[in-house]
């Protein structure tokens, strides 16, 4: 999928993607696929969506596009 970061934490690691249809899902820093721990909030992103505790969906893999 595709979408934009929505918000993130770097002191905390973690952070929301919001998806092209509309869903904001959590992602923690060690999905960035740069290796980077921390992003930009506005940035493009590609991402999957994986089953998450809880009975939750998130982010995971996320790369910029």
């Amino acid at each position: 999928m595709k979408g934009t970061i929505a918000a993130f934490d770097e002191q905390a690691g973690f952070g929301t993607v919001r998806a092209a249809d509309g869903r904001e899902l959590f992602f923690h820093c060690t999905q960035l696929t740069n290796g980077t721990r921390t992003i930009e909030v506005g940035t493009r992103v590609r991402f999957e969506i994986v089953p998450a505790p809880l009975g939750r969906w998130e982010a995971a893999r996320v790369e910029e596009l």
